[in-house]
Formats: C-alpha cells, structure tokens, sequence
C-alpha cells in the first residue's frame, strides 16, 4: 500500500501560484504576505483532512485541545516559508534576519574535503538552510526528493530560478543512489528529508511526541554503508522575517565505535521532538502521520 502522504493530491492551483509570484515580485513581500492570511484561512476551513491532521499533530505539541487560531497558525506558518521560496531562490538574502546555530559542525567537516548526508524533515523551511550556505562556507548540497507530491509548486520554481533542478536528485530514478555517491565524493553534502517512508520502504517505529511513527531506515543504512558523516539540519521559522538554521552533528560511521543506525534514528527522532515543541507551527505534515501507523 502507498504510504498515506503519497496519496494526498497537491492542492496548488496553477494561476493562483502565478498570480502570488507576480504579487511577490512586483509589489513586495509585505503586500505579498497580506495575500497569506484569506489564502491560510481558506485552507483551514475547506481542507478537513489537513485541518484533522494538524490539530491531531497541535494537541500532543502543545499538550492542550487546540482551538481556530491554532489550526490558523500553523497553517500561517507553512504558507510564509512557500511565500518565502520565491524571494530565497531569486537570492533576496537580504529581506531575511537569520541566526545559524551549530555551524561548526559543518565547518569539521568540509575541512576534511568529506561529504556527508545531512538529514532533516518537514520542519520549517529547507530553502533556508540552502540559502544559509553562503554564510557556512563553500557548502553545496544536493537534495534527494520525492518531486510528484509537489509537481505544479516545483514548475513554478523552477521557473524563478532554473538552476534548482541541478541540485535535486529524484528518488526513484535508477542513477539516483550513483548521484548521491558522486556527489559525497566530490565533498559535498547530500541532503534527506527523513520523516516520512515510501511505499514499500523499511521503517522503523519510535516515539514522537509520546506516540509511536514510522520513520524510514535508508537514509540512515546508505550513510552507514558508505561511512560517512550525518548531520542533522533544521530551519525554523520564527515569524515576520526571522529564521534560525540549526546544525547538529548526529554520528559519523566512519569513526571506530560508532553508533548503530537504530541508535542515531532514535537520536534523530529525539531532536526532531525538541524542534517540534521549540517551535510547535513548523511542522509541516498534513497528513494522518500517526495514523497511517495504525492508530485509531
């Protein structure tokens, strides 16, 4: 069976994405963002599903029965960080305020010419950690995705800034774990969104936020596997401009005594937990993440 974020349709709308990439470029972000608020209550009211999974995922973060102004929020939050692509991909570094937290991290280990898989989640915005790189130093990373969930959003970004596609390495294609090993030879970084499984795909089930789900196990084996070191990335989105990248290194298989691949996926479920409850509206998942897993 196909994992339960698979079979939930895109909702973009092909013009109304044109017309807020038009109001984004012509008339600002402050204008632009006006458009958010009729467009995220749209969403909170006409998408029951989405709406369903967000208070399930509200009411274990904030430990409350979550109320309008909460499902809002969040949706709120997720809809900045789209808004927020666009301005990221044209370079507008400018417009933003962003702290990085853990750099040194990664400065260990560009300093060895080693590549290492950085993985992160549907958990604030990895456009910013991209755009943070200039800030880290000679950084390049090439993300691993699954594109079809998202194919009109991807169309239009790509348009803005067509060199994105040369840095996505779709799952699925036949060279994509070929991919991945250039690009770990080269010294680069190989980026993985790792909290949701693919059809078919081993998990493993750990407990976030008190309730067991399934987190996917490749990721994890193929850094295990080719010995390199895996850092853990998080882009939170603070509100009005502000973003905060945070860098955790998680484990590096290439050292003697390194820990297994259960033990850094429990680490890395672990800080996803602290991530979720530092800042409870960048969750981005609006699906039935705990239900799929058998949960009634």
């Amino acid at each position: 069976m196909a994992a339960a974020w698979m079979q939930h349709a895109e909702r973009s709308n092909m013009l109304a994405l044109r017309v807020i990439v038009w109001v984004a470029q012509r008339l600002g972000r402050p204008v632009a963002r006006l458009l958010l608020y009729p467009i995220s209550w749209y969403f909170v009211l006409a998408v029951p599903k989405a709406r369903r999974a967000s208070i399930a995922y509200l009411r274990r973060v904030l430990g409350r029965e979550p109320g309008w102004i909460d499902g809002f929020r969040h949706v709120f939050c997720f809809a900045s960080t789209i808004l927020d692509r666009f301005y990221l991909l044209n370079n507008r570094f400018d417009l933003f305020d962003t702290t990085l937290v853990g750099q040194v991290a990664v400065h260990d280990i560009l300093a060895q010419g080693r590549g290492a898989i950085m993985v992160g989640a549907h958990l604030g915005s990895f456009e910013a950690v991209r755009a943070s790189s200039q800030d880290v130093g000679d950084l390049a990373v090439s993300m691993v995705m699954y594109e079809d969930n998202a194919v009109k959003l991807n169309q239009v970004l790509s348009a803005i800034n067509p060199a994105i596609k040369h840095n996505i390495i779709p799952l699925g294609n036949v060279d994509s774990m070929l991919r991945v090993k250039h690009c770990l030879e080269r010294g680069e970084m190989v980026g993985m969104l790792c909290d949701r499984t693919l059809s078919g795909e081993p998990g493993r089930q750990v407990d976030l936020l008190g309730t067991p789900a399934g987190f996917p196990v490749g990721p994890f084996r193929l850094a295990a596997m080719l010995k390199r070191p895996v850092v853990l990335i998080v882009g939170l989105y603070l509100g009005s401009n502000r973003y905060e990248i945070h860098f955790e290194h998680l484990a590096d298989f290439s050292q003697p005594g390194a820990p297994s691949v259960d033990q850094v996926i429990d680490l890395y479920v672990s800080r996803l937990d602290h991530y979720c409850r530092l800042a409870p509206y960048n969750w981005f998942n609006f699906y039935d993440f705990w239900d799929e897993l058998g949960e009634h």
